[in-house]
């Protein structure tokens, strides 16, 4: 049976921290995912963990730790009990123009991950739209990212696959044998939730889980994460999105 986490990311304007673990837990979470902004004391956050019975097996780093202190990111990962380094995205005044450049960043981001492959770990990335809008030429750059760096893996966001007009399930068999985990998301019916950036609950929107689903097994996808970018409740996001992500 996959598993099922919750990206901490959910919960950044709801603190206290402590409070949002126990929450997680008592609603019957076992696993959450991390991001940059939650590691400046990895000790504490492991404490915070160990105190919930959370796990953090997967985590989002910046580039730029990870450029220019892989120690510090290997640390504070296995300190975190991580296994899989993902970096979740770069600004839009850094990110290339064409397929060459974006076959250029899929190769820095080889080099970047070298050192924590080395340490044991896997790296890879995490996707957003701006990854899947096709350029001229009619490569996407995210295509050209993993061909550019063939060792990475990929956490494939699924609701922002849907977002760029692409289909979820399609792109699941595409990077099978390259998938650590995805993240689970849905999107709200046109016009509604617009003070949630448009985003829904998992099964309380418009993805289309069927399809999803069968291509999550057949790609033996185990890790799921389930994500809201904006919730305006973020308990009754995790309560509804774990009892719908529990049935796949």
């Amino acid at each position: 049976m996959p598993t099922i986490a919750y990206q901490l990311y959910c919960s950044r304007n709801f603190p206290p921290l402590g409070d949002t673990l126990s929450m997680l837990s008592r609603l019957g979470y076992s696993y959450v995912e991390g991001f940059g902004g939650l590691y400046d004391d990895a000790a504490g956050l492991r404490r915070q963990l160990d105190t919930a019975k959370l796990q953090m097996p997967t985590g989002h780093f910046g580039l730029d730790m990870v450029e220019s202190d892989p120690a510090r990111a290997i640390e504070t990962a296995k300190t975190l009990g991580i296994k899989h380094v993902l970096v979740p995205h770069i600004a839009q005044d850094q990110r290339p123009t064409d397929t060459a450049g974006w076959r250029a960043f899929g190769a820095r981001l080889e080099k970047a991950g070298k050192p924590i492959i080395d340490a044991g770990l896997e790296f890879g990335w995490h996707n957003h739209d701006f990854e899947l809008v096709a350029g001229a030429d009619g490569v996407m750059p995210l295509d050209a990212m993993m061909e550019g760096g063939p060792s990475l893996s990929l956490e494939l966001d699924l609701g922002w696959v849907q977002r760029a007009g692409q289909s979820p399930a399609a792109w699941i068999q595409k990077y099978a044998d390259r998938l650590v985990a995805v993240h689970v998301k849905d999107i709200a019916p046109a016009g509604e939730c617009a003070d949630e950036d448009g985003w829904a609950d998992v099964g309380h929107g418009t993805m289309d889980w069927a399809a999803i689903t069968a291509a999550l097994a057949a790609a033996n996808v185990t890790h799921f994460v389930i994500e809201h970018d904006n919730p305006n409740d973020h308990e009754r996001f995790a309560r509804r999105s774990l009892e719908t992500a529990a049935k796949f």
